[in-house]
């Protein structure tokens, strides 16, 4: 499968739920590119869309594409975000953070008014947990922090997981906000709400890469067109 095509065909799809004068939620990776790309085209045609992004690489995108970035208040309104995802199984929950921005993407998604998936059909899975789940976690005393997160897989059935850093000393930061991710290994996860929950509850765990309940749509592309998924 071209998987770029299957990008950039859903990629098209959703910029059809695009109008004039939205604020948009830009997320991060090639699948977003695309979008932004997309972008420019409907901008060079006279319309104006303001633009949040998650990382400072989708900032660069968008401000090429045309799109004016701003600094978001509390009377912000983001009328629509649309980001990739690592994963996605059949209740939409997901699995991001491949890009790096897992912490900027959550938080924007679960701001704006709707919120798009996109990405090439080989995203969609059955199961998530192929997938290594990011996991972001503050700098200080990082190693205390993965032994309680090792523990937490352990009594959700994780009992040999394979946690790889990234970022670290003597390594840039993973994350544009200066943290790490711990990359974990699971194999499978059926319950993502509740390992998300447990995970979340850790202390030095800033945000993991399970998005569930928060996609409204997701948007699947492959080289003969789209297959469209609701909440």
């Amino acid at each position: 499968m071209d998987k770029e095509l299957g990008k950039r065909k859903a990629a098209e799809e959703a910029a059809t739920y695009v109008e004039d004068g939205m604020t948009l939620g830009l997320g991060t990776g090639s699948t977003a590119a695309h979008f932004i790309d997309i972008l420019r085209d409907r901008i060079a045609g006279g319309w104006v869309l303001r633009g949040v992004p998650t990382s400072e690489e989708t900032k660069r995108l968008a401000v090429a594409a045309g799109v004016e970035i701003i600094a978001p208040d509390e009377t912000t309104v983001l009328d629509l975000a649309v980001d990739g995802a690592d994963e996605a199984d059949p209740n939409l929950n997901l699995v991001k953070g491949g890009g790096g921005a897992l912490l900027r993407e959550k938080i924007v998604a679960a701001a704006a008014k709707r919120f798009i998936v996109i990405a090439d059909k080989t995203k969609r899975v059955a199961h998530l947990g192929a997938f290594p789940l990011p996991v972001e976690i503050d700098a200080f005393a990082w190693p205390l922090t993965v032994a309680r997160i090792r523990e937490a897989l352990a009594i959700h059935g994780f009992a040999a997981p394979g946690l790889t850093l990234r970022g670290g000393p003597g390594a840039r930061a993973a994350t544009d906000g200066g943290n790490y991710i711990v990359d974990c290994a699971l194999g499978r996860i059926d319950a993502p709400a509740a390992l998300n929950d447990a995970l979340c509850a850790l202390p030095g765990v800033i945000e993991t890469g399970l998005f569930c309940a928060m996609a409204d749509m997701a948007i699947f592309g492959d080289e003969t067109g789209v297959t469209v998924e609701r909440a």
